[in-house]
């Protein structure tokens, strides 16, 4: 077979080497027979354990239900969702307070009268007139 292309087989065919391989057939031999990499066949009966026969599916095509959000997770995933659009709320809040907050202390400190050297006032005017 020449390099560079792929092999697609079909679900009957990866169902009939996972049956075999179940049945109790060595998978390097049926790897020799079928001239299917031993890999190939180890990852077709993992997918057959976890999804049945509809986890076999052809190349380049997705498995239904196979690898998709369970109904909990999905649960899970919309409140994580939900949880970090609060967090991202409340980081937007804080840094506005920390942008007036940082603009107030500019126009505190340019308003302070110096209070260093003999003679001189305090750096704020007293309440006293």
């Amino acid at each position: 077979m020449p390099k560079g292309k792929r092999r697609v087989f079909s679900r009957e065919f990866k169902l009939s080497a996972v049956k075999r391989m179940v049945a109790g057939e060595s998978a390097a031999a049926l790897s020799r027979e079928l001239q299917v990499p031993s890999g190939h066949l180890r990852k077709w009966c993992m997918h057959f354990r976890r999804g049945g026969p509809e986890a076999l599916r052809p190349a380049c095509r997705p498995r239904k239900g196979f690898g998709a959000l369970d109904l909990e997770s999905a649960k899970d995933l919309a409140t994580a969702r939900k949880r970090v659009s609060e967090l991202e709320r409340k980081v937007g809040q804080q840094q506005v307070e920390l942008d007036f907050f940082r603009q107030a202390l500019r126009q505190v400190g340019g308003a302070r009268q110096p209070s260093e050297g003999p003679g001189v006032r305090a750096s704020t005017r007293s309440s006293r007139r």
